[in-house]
């Protein structure tokens, strides 16, 4: 299957919460979108990984994206190394994304701008040819995206482009709210931690209004990219 946009994220949820909205927008307007999650979140302080795929899946099943594969890294712990680039390699060959969507260039949790890295590394190294990857016993061929674009988590960080998503703000709170195990839930015992707020689950709409506000529409979800976006005509730009 040839997808047109492959989002990355370095634990379940991630890709939800940061470009949910956007992911299932891209799906209203006939792409075909997919997830690949780098760890199965095994050392959040809620839920388990058998919890966190299961609330993956329902997730996915809500934002319409055509497959969610977990390459099951070492949460906490995965290198952007040979290794890892090589195995992302072959997911971005597999899947032939124009776009790539990764985690964010800076944010509180590590693994998050260490998963964008490795991200966008693997998006390079892909395309050249003498680096050797097999899927299924098949060799595969080189293949680069056209770009790689890293959304925004926690950090407040100064988009280089923002997408209007107000039709599709609450598919994406809808798909958030799948990870109960990991949000503000008022009856739980778990342990507290900084996105088990309500403040956090109020801010996944309040900070998309924001960005909204900033350029005369309801909400918006923002980027950052790493090279020029260019636009035919000047009137592309609304």
């Amino acid at each position: 299957m040839k997808l047109d946009i492959l989002a990355f994220g370095s634990h379940p949820d991630d890709v939800e919460i940061g470009c949910g909205a956007t992911v299932a927008k891209s799906i209203a307007n006939g792409l075909k979108v997919g997830i690949v999650d780098l760890t199965r979140g095994e050392l959040g302080s809620r839920g388990t990984p058998e919890i966190r795929a299961v609330e993956a899946k329902n997730a996915a099943e809500i934002l319409g994206v055509s497959i969610r594969e977990n390459l099951e890294f070492a949460d906490g712990f995965f290198t952007n190394d040979k290794e890892h680039q090589l195995k992302i390699i072959a997911l971005i060959r597999k899947y032939k994304p124009r776009i790539v969507l990764c985690n964010a260039v800076d944010d509180r949790h590590l693994d998050h701008p260490k998963g964008g890295e490795l991200v966008s590394h693997a998006c390079f190294l892909s395309g050249l040819r003498k680096i050797e990857t097999q899927i299924d016993g098949n060799s595969q061929k080189e293949w680069r995206p056209k770009q790689v674009y890293h959304y925004i988590q926690w950090k407040t960080i100064e988009p280089d482009f923002v997408v209007d998503v107000s039709a599709f703000i609450n598919k994406k709170i809808a798909a958030v709210h799948a990870y109960k195990s990991q949000l503000f839930n008022a009856n739980s015992k778990a342990p507290e931690t900084p996105i088990t707020t309500k403040n956090f689950f109020d801010s996944i709409h309040y900070r998309a209004q924001d960005l909204g506000r900033l350029v005369g529409v309801e909400c918006a979800e923002g980027f950052t990219t790493e090279r020029y976006v260019a636009v035919d005509q000047l009137d592309d730009i609304f």
